[in-house]
């Protein structure tokens, strides 16, 4: 049926077509108000939906897909509602790149291994789970379900979470986001990302930062406060103070007046570098990560 014009609607409810290994239904550039492929609907075979325009919903509540490498192929179709609350999972992949939907309704049990989603397009998701927790999981399995990295999918999951209200849930998706990406450059580049995630999760969680900040001034501070510092200049500068002297080091930027007053010898000394690098390590990774916030395109 490519090309077919129908102001009435598509309308297999019950139906059963069966090609193994071919198309059972070619719907290609089909214009329709209404396709309803539900109430055990079943197809032995590809469904063929490229470049439809359905203007109200394309259902296939209850049905089962099979038959075929690939056993819906929606690419480029454009619909109102789609639901997709499938009786089992597909038996095939299933290709929505390009797709654009207004409201994606869906289980989490229906969807095959592989779903193809790259430059698919939704406004509302409407999932069986209960909470935002559950829902975000789900969605951020679903969109691993994506062949390879593609950052789309996971742009317009926490696009559809902002819109929702959801600001957590989306810098969630957009954290895994990096994470995913990270698995595909070399070696130097996951180092590097695996210091953006453990420092202020790529932007995304900058309160880990002064979590670090505030356990390394802790360790500096009981561990200079047991030794004996060396005045660099004799009768000059204040009084020691083992907490002050720590944030000299690790803060890279602005001086305190500690860190040139006083200096140390033996293992003292090597923390003190030590605190010096982490410091500098901190704040290039705070700066990286907020810039990537900031500028997340």
């Amino acid at each position: 049926m490519p090309g077919a014009q129908l102001p009435g609607g598509l309308h297999l409810a019950g139906a059963r077509l069966e090609t193994p290994g071919g198309v059972a239904l070619n719907a290609d550039g089909m214009t329709a108000t209404v396709v309803d492929l539900s109430e055990g609907f079943g197809a032995l075979g590809t469904l063929r939906l490229e470049g439809a325009r359905i203007s109200n919903r394309l259902t296939l509540d209850g049905a089962t897909l099979g038959g075929g490498d690939t056993v819906l192929l929606g690419a480029g179709m454009h619909t109102g509602a789609l639901h997709l609350t499938l009786a089992a999972p597909a038996q095939g992949a299933v290709d929505l790149r390009g797709v654009t939907v207004t409201t994606l309704h869906d289980r989490e049990h229906t969807w095959p291994r592989e779903i193809r989603l790259d430059g698919f397009v939704y406004g509302a998701l409407r999932s069986d789970k209960d909470s935002l927790k559950e829902d975000t999981a789900y969605r951020l399995a679903w969109v691993r379900r994506n062949p390879g990295y593609a950052p789309q999918p996971y742009e317009q999951l926490a696009a559809s979470y902002r819109q929702a209200g959801h600001d957590d849930a989306a810098r969630r998706v957009l954290l895994e986001k990096q994470r995913h990406r990270r698995r595909t450059v070399h070696p130097a580049g996951r180092v590097w990302g695996h210091l953006l995630d453990a420092t202020v999760g790529y932007g995304y969680r900058p309160w880990l930062a002064g979590v670090w900040l505030a356990a390394l001034s802790l360790l500096g501070t009981l561990a200079f406060s047991l030794c004996s510092p060396v005045r660099t200049k004799p009768g000059e500068g204040d009084p020691f103070n083992a907490f002050v002297y720590t944030v000299d080091l690790l803060f890279p930027i602005g001086d305190f007046g500690q860190r040139g007053a006083w200096h140390w010898t033996g293992a003292a000394q090597w923390l003190s570098y030590l605190l010096i690098a982490i410091g500098w390590l901190l704040t290039t990774a705070v700066v990286a990560g907020v810039s990537r916030m900031l500028n997340r395109n």
